[in-house]
């Protein structure tokens, strides 16, 4: 659970992490990929196989942890909406979420919008267009982070040009995923009986005072 060996844990947090291990191999994959958070339980699972003599232990790969939405926030909650851009967010949601998102003037350390161009839009697109509108009003274009982190801590770059063109590349990369649901009526009602059952779900777990269980994976942008 990442916590340090020497706490004291309840049995709910050592049965965690022996469940997510045995998730990983019922899926029967060559390759798991998980979060950085996730790093202990990979490699128990790992352990696991060797110890079993199982015949293949499944390839790791671990990606980077964004930071959530908000100030403060180390990492995107799913059990939080407003913290992280999920993959059905329409492109009002996403407008939104990125206005309010943490961006400091001139900070690019914990800038969840400059992890997002880092992480999302420069390897899916290939390059972050700006219209600096605070500025002089002249279009940028990055194709390195390192160029836009040396503009925007000189204060070329302004947090509102940035958010208007993060928020529309994050659109643009988004929109395929809007067109398959819009288009295919089956893949439209999958999605929403799992968001009907994420809102029934998260009463009956409040109810019945179950706090370890986890609503449907959601899938962030």
């Amino acid at each position: 659970m990442g916590r340090s060996e020497k706490d004291a844990l309840t049995a709910t947090q050592i049965m965690y992490p022996l469940m997510q291990c045995a998730h990983i191999l019922f899926l029967k994959v060559d390759i798991c990929q998980m979060g950085l958070d996730q790093r202990k339980v990979n490699m128990l699972a790992r352990d696991y196989c060797e110890a079993s003599k199982r015949n293949s232990r499944p390839i790791i790969l671990s990606r980077h942890m964004s930071s959530g939405i908000k100030e403060g926030q180390q990492k995107m909650s799913k059990s939080d909406p407003s913290s992280a851009i999920f993959m059905e967010d329409s492109e009002s949601q996403v407008n939104e979420k990125i206005r309010l998102a943490f961006c400091p003037h001139k900070v690019t350390e914990g800038n969840l919008c400059l992890e997002y161009i880092e992480y999302i839009v420069l390897p899916k697109s290939g390059r972050f267009a700006v219209l600096c509108k605070e500025t002089d009003g002249s279009n940028r274009a990055y194709s390195k982070i390192e160029q836009l982190h040396e503009e925007y801590r000189s204060g070329t770059l302004h947090p509102d040009d940035v958010k208007l063109a993060l928020a529309k590349a994050i659109n643009e990369i988004l929109q395929p995923v809007r067109d398959h649901f819009e288009k295919h009526p089956d893949a439209q009602a999958l999605l929403d009986t799992v968001k009907a059952y994420r809102r029934t779900g998260g009463s009956q777990m409040q109810s019945g005072g179950d706090h370890t269980s986890k609503e449907p994976e959601r899938r962030s942008a």
